[in-house]
Protein backbone atom coordinates (compact mmCIF):
# COMPACT_ATOMS: atom_id res chain seq x y z
CA UNK A 1 0.00 0.00 0.00
CA UNK A 2 1.16 3.66 -0.76
CA UNK A 3 1.61 6.29 1.65
CA UNK A 4 -1.44 8.11 3.13
CA UNK A 5 -2.68 11.24 2.38
CA UNK A 6 -3.10 13.62 5.24
CA UNK A 7 -6.48 14.88 5.70
CA UNK A 8 -6.82 18.38 6.83
CA UNK A 9 -10.67 17.41 8.49
CA UNK A 10 -8.81 15.49 10.50
CA UNK A 11 -5.97 17.63 11.64
CA UNK A 12 -3.38 15.59 10.07
CA UNK A 13 0.70 16.44 9.77
CA UNK A 14 2.54 13.39 9.63
CA UNK A 15 5.81 13.61 11.03
CA UNK A 16 8.93 12.87 8.65
CA UNK A 17 11.69 13.20 11.04
CA UNK A 18 12.86 9.89 12.28
CA UNK A 19 15.12 11.57 14.75
CA UNK A 20 12.17 13.45 16.11
CA UNK A 21 9.92 10.53 15.77
CA UNK A 22 12.48 8.51 18.27
CA UNK A 23 12.74 11.42 20.57
CA UNK A 24 9.12 11.68 21.17
CA UNK A 25 8.84 7.67 21.47
CA UNK A 26 11.17 7.46 24.48
CA UNK A 27 9.62 10.05 26.50
CA UNK A 28 7.22 6.72 27.33
CA UNK A 29 10.41 5.33 29.04
CA UNK A 30 9.52 7.87 31.82
CA UNK A 31 6.86 5.60 32.97
CA UNK A 32 8.09 2.13 32.37
CA UNK A 33 6.39 -1.49 32.92
CA UNK A 34 2.93 -0.08 31.77
CA UNK A 35 1.66 -0.43 28.87
CA UNK A 36 1.42 2.45 25.93
CA UNK A 37 -2.05 3.83 23.93
CA UNK A 38 -0.95 5.42 20.87
CA UNK A 39 -3.39 8.01 19.69
CA UNK A 40 -2.99 8.58 16.08
CA UNK A 41 -0.08 6.53 14.61
CA UNK A 42 -0.82 7.79 11.08
CA UNK A 43 1.77 5.68 8.94
CA UNK A 44 3.79 4.43 11.85
CA UNK A 45 6.43 6.92 12.38
CA UNK A 46 6.53 6.64 16.01
CA UNK A 47 5.18 3.34 16.46
CA UNK A 48 7.96 1.45 14.90
CA UNK A 49 9.82 3.29 17.71
CA UNK A 50 7.70 1.83 20.25
CA UNK A 51 7.34 -1.31 19.22
CA UNK A 52 10.77 -2.11 20.29
CA UNK A 53 10.21 -1.23 23.94
CA UNK A 54 8.75 -4.44 24.91
CA UNK A 55 6.25 -3.26 26.13
CA UNK A 56 2.32 -4.16 25.50
CA UNK A 57 1.38 -1.15 22.99
CA UNK A 58 -1.84 -0.73 21.45
CA UNK A 59 -2.31 2.28 18.95
CA UNK A 60 -6.08 3.86 17.86
CA UNK A 61 -6.65 5.18 14.86
CA UNK A 62 -9.47 6.98 12.89
CA UNK A 63 -9.24 7.28 9.34
CA UNK A 64 -9.47 3.75 7.54
CA UNK A 65 -6.65 4.34 5.12
CA UNK A 66 -4.36 4.96 8.23
CA UNK A 67 -5.33 1.82 9.59
CA UNK A 68 -5.21 -0.34 6.46
CA UNK A 69 -1.73 1.13 6.13
CA UNK A 70 -0.52 -0.04 9.70
CA UNK A 71 -1.96 -3.27 8.90
CA UNK A 72 0.35 -3.85 6.47
CA UNK A 73 3.01 -2.93 7.71
CA UNK A 74 3.06 -3.63 11.73
CA UNK A 75 1.51 -6.96 11.26
CA UNK A 76 2.47 -8.20 14.87
CA UNK A 77 0.02 -5.36 16.13
CA UNK A 78 -2.77 -6.86 14.37
CA UNK A 79 -4.77 -7.50 16.86
CA UNK A 80 -3.89 -3.70 18.61
CA UNK A 81 -4.33 -1.63 16.42
CA UNK A 82 -8.24 -0.06 17.53
CA UNK A 83 -10.14 1.78 14.60
CA UNK A 84 -12.28 4.21 16.55
CA UNK A 85 -12.57 7.63 17.63
CA UNK A 86 -10.63 8.25 20.37
CA UNK A 87 -12.60 10.75 22.49
CA UNK A 88 -15.64 8.65 22.50
CA UNK A 89 -13.59 5.19 23.46
CA UNK A 90 -14.32 4.10 27.02
CA UNK A 91 -11.13 4.06 28.33
CA UNK A 92 -11.30 1.76 31.26
CA UNK A 93 -11.52 -1.61 28.41
CA UNK A 94 -8.54 -0.56 26.65
CA UNK A 95 -6.08 -2.37 29.18
CA UNK A 96 -8.94 -4.44 30.81
CA UNK A 97 -9.05 -1.68 34.02
CA UNK A 98 -4.52 -1.45 34.10
CA UNK A 99 -3.15 2.07 34.06
CA UNK A 100 -1.04 2.75 30.86
CA UNK A 101 1.07 5.77 29.10
CA UNK A 102 -0.71 7.80 26.72
CA UNK A 103 1.26 9.06 24.16
CA UNK A 104 1.16 10.36 20.20
CA UNK A 105 1.70 13.01 17.95
CA UNK A 106 -1.54 14.69 18.74
CA UNK A 107 -4.20 15.93 15.75
CA UNK A 108 -3.95 19.11 16.82
CA UNK A 109 -7.41 19.91 16.37
CA UNK A 110 -8.43 18.41 19.03
CA UNK A 111 -5.26 18.38 21.14
CA UNK A 112 -7.27 20.35 23.84
CA UNK A 113 -9.95 17.48 24.11
CA UNK A 114 -8.14 14.70 24.10
CA UNK A 115 -6.38 16.47 27.69
CA UNK A 116 -10.06 17.12 28.87
CA UNK A 117 -10.32 13.17 28.50
CA UNK A 118 -7.13 12.32 29.98
CA UNK A 119 -8.48 14.07 32.91
CA UNK A 120 -11.55 12.05 33.33
CA UNK A 121 -9.52 9.27 33.31
CA UNK A 122 -6.24 10.22 35.27
CA UNK A 123 -6.48 7.52 38.22
CA UNK A 124 -5.73 4.77 34.59
CA UNK A 125 -3.08 7.67 32.92
CA UNK A 126 0.15 8.20 35.63
CA UNK A 127 2.02 9.44 32.59
CA UNK A 128 0.52 11.39 29.24
CA UNK A 129 3.18 12.15 26.29
CA UNK A 130 3.18 13.74 23.07
CA UNK A 131 3.22 16.49 20.40
CA UNK A 132 0.75 19.09 20.16
CA UNK A 133 1.13 22.73 19.02
CA UNK A 134 3.43 24.96 20.53
CA UNK A 135 0.81 27.36 22.02
CA UNK A 136 -0.71 24.16 23.80
CA UNK A 137 2.04 23.05 25.33
CA UNK A 138 2.86 26.41 26.57
CA UNK A 139 -0.37 26.73 28.11
CA UNK A 140 -0.16 23.18 29.86
CA UNK A 141 2.75 24.56 31.53
CA UNK A 142 2.62 27.79 32.25
CA UNK A 143 2.60 29.37 35.29
CA UNK A 144 0.43 32.17 37.45
CA UNK A 145 1.35 35.64 36.22
CA UNK A 146 2.03 34.12 32.36
CA UNK A 147 -0.01 35.32 29.16
CA UNK A 148 -0.54 31.46 28.25
CA UNK A 149 -1.92 30.14 31.94
CA UNK A 150 -5.40 29.89 31.37
CA UNK A 151 -7.86 27.17 32.01
CA UNK A 152 -6.37 24.09 30.39
CA UNK A 153 -3.09 24.76 32.70
CA UNK A 154 -5.33 24.71 36.07
CA UNK A 155 -6.87 21.99 35.37
CA UNK A 156 -4.18 19.46 34.06
CA UNK A 157 -1.90 21.23 36.51
CA UNK A 158 -4.16 20.14 39.63
CA UNK A 159 -3.17 16.55 38.66
CA UNK A 160 -0.31 16.48 36.82
CA UNK A 161 3.14 17.39 36.46
CA UNK A 162 3.48 19.54 33.45
CA UNK A 163 7.53 19.24 31.63
CA UNK A 164 7.67 21.35 28.52
CA UNK A 165 10.44 18.76 26.66
CA UNK A 166 11.87 19.90 23.21
CA UNK A 167 10.60 22.32 20.60
CA UNK A 168 9.67 21.17 17.00
CA UNK A 169 9.97 22.97 13.68
CA UNK A 170 6.57 22.74 10.84
CA UNK A 171 9.23 21.77 8.72
CA UNK A 172 9.81 17.77 9.60
CA UNK A 173 5.94 17.19 8.68
CA UNK A 174 3.99 16.59 5.72
CA UNK A 175 2.16 18.61 5.48
CA UNK A 176 3.97 21.74 7.26
CA UNK A 177 1.77 22.97 9.81
CA UNK A 178 1.92 26.96 10.15
CA UNK A 179 2.25 26.94 13.73
CA UNK A 180 5.52 24.98 15.55
CA UNK A 181 4.71 22.10 17.50
CA UNK A 182 6.14 20.87 21.10
CA UNK A 183 6.60 17.90 22.90
CA UNK A 184 5.39 17.72 26.33
CA UNK A 185 5.55 14.97 29.33
CA UNK A 186 2.44 15.18 31.90
CA UNK A 187 3.08 12.89 35.19
CA UNK A 188 0.67 12.19 37.62
CA UNK A 189 0.95 13.91 40.92
CA UNK A 190 -0.45 12.66 44.07
CA UNK A 191 -3.57 14.29 44.58
CA UNK A 192 -6.57 12.33 44.42
CA UNK A 193 -9.01 15.20 45.62
CA UNK A 194 -8.86 19.10 44.99
CA UNK A 195 -10.50 19.72 48.40
CA UNK A 196 -13.28 21.07 46.88
CA UNK A 197 -16.36 20.48 44.56
CA UNK A 198 -14.45 19.29 41.61
CA UNK A 199 -17.43 20.58 39.05
CA UNK A 200 -17.97 23.67 40.62
CA UNK A 201 -14.40 24.11 40.24
CA UNK A 202 -14.08 23.35 36.95
CA UNK A 203 -16.80 26.28 36.51
CA UNK A 204 -15.07 28.45 38.21
CA UNK A 205 -12.03 28.07 36.43
CA UNK A 206 -13.99 28.70 33.07
CA UNK A 207 -16.63 31.38 33.65
CA UNK A 208 -13.48 33.66 35.03
CA UNK A 209 -10.94 33.05 32.17
CA UNK A 210 -13.87 33.70 29.61
CA UNK A 211 -13.30 37.33 31.03
CA UNK A 212 -9.57 37.07 32.32
CA UNK A 213 -8.43 40.37 31.78
CA UNK A 214 -11.06 41.61 34.15
CA UNK A 215 -10.89 41.24 37.88
CA UNK A 216 -11.89 38.51 39.36
CA UNK A 217 -14.99 40.62 41.07
CA UNK A 218 -16.33 40.86 37.61
CA UNK A 219 -15.22 37.65 36.25
CA UNK A 220 -17.16 35.72 38.25
CA UNK A 221 -20.24 37.13 38.20
CA UNK A 222 -22.04 35.34 35.40
CA UNK A 223 -21.43 32.17 37.57
CA UNK A 224 -22.32 33.97 40.77
CA UNK A 225 -26.00 34.85 38.45
CA UNK A 226 -25.97 31.30 37.43
CA UNK A 227 -25.88 29.72 40.66
CA UNK A 228 -28.56 32.89 42.25
CA UNK A 229 -31.03 31.01 39.55
CA UNK A 230 -30.71 27.48 41.62
CA UNK A 231 -31.62 29.01 44.85
CA UNK A 232 -34.52 28.35 46.73
CA UNK A 233 -35.58 31.51 48.51
CA UNK A 234 -33.88 34.48 48.28
CA UNK A 235 -29.90 34.74 46.85
CA UNK A 236 -27.85 35.70 48.95
CA UNK A 237 -25.96 39.06 49.20
CA UNK A 238 -22.77 39.27 47.31
CA UNK A 239 -21.02 42.56 48.14
CA UNK A 240 -18.66 40.40 51.43
CA UNK A 241 -18.25 37.92 48.75
CA UNK A 242 -16.83 40.32 46.33
CA UNK A 243 -15.12 42.14 48.45
CA UNK A 244 -12.84 38.78 49.16
CA UNK A 245 -9.14 39.73 48.67
CA UNK A 246 -8.67 36.69 45.96
CA UNK A 247 -11.37 38.93 43.86
CA UNK A 248 -8.78 41.52 43.71
CA UNK A 249 -6.74 40.06 41.34
CA UNK A 250 -7.04 38.70 37.74
CA UNK A 251 -7.60 35.22 36.74
CA UNK A 252 -4.09 34.43 35.40
CA UNK A 253 -2.60 35.46 38.41
CA UNK A 254 -4.08 33.20 40.73
CA UNK A 255 -2.50 29.45 41.56
CA UNK A 256 -4.04 26.10 41.55
CA UNK A 257 -4.37 26.22 45.08
CA UNK A 258 -5.91 29.64 44.87
CA UNK A 259 -8.42 28.54 42.71
CA UNK A 260 -9.30 25.71 45.01
CA UNK A 261 -9.33 28.35 47.90
CA UNK A 262 -12.10 30.45 45.71
CA UNK A 263 -14.50 27.51 44.49
CA UNK A 264 -14.57 26.97 48.70
CA UNK A 265 -15.36 30.10 49.33
CA UNK A 266 -18.45 30.03 46.36
CA UNK A 267 -19.76 26.74 48.14
CA UNK A 268 -19.70 28.14 51.40
CA UNK A 269 -21.44 31.54 50.04
CA UNK A 270 -24.20 29.23 48.68
CA UNK A 271 -24.59 27.00 51.60
CA UNK A 272 -27.71 25.93 52.29
CA UNK A 273 -29.16 27.96 49.43
CA UNK A 274 -29.34 26.05 46.36
CA UNK A 275 -31.87 24.08 44.98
Amino acid sequence: MKSVRPKKFLGQHFLTHLPTAQAIADTVDACPDIPVLEVGPGMGVMTQYLVTKDRELKVVEIDFESVAYLREHFPSLENQIIEDDFLKMHLEHTFEGRPFVLTGNYPYNISSQIFFKMLDYRNLIPCCTGMIQKEVAERLAASPGCKAYGILSVLVQLYYKVDYLFTVEPGVFNPPPKVRSAVVRMTRNEVEHPGCDEDLLRRVVKTTFNQRRKMMRGSIKPLLAELDQRCKGAAPNHTEFLAQPLLTRRPEQLSVAEFIDLTNLVAQHYEGSLS
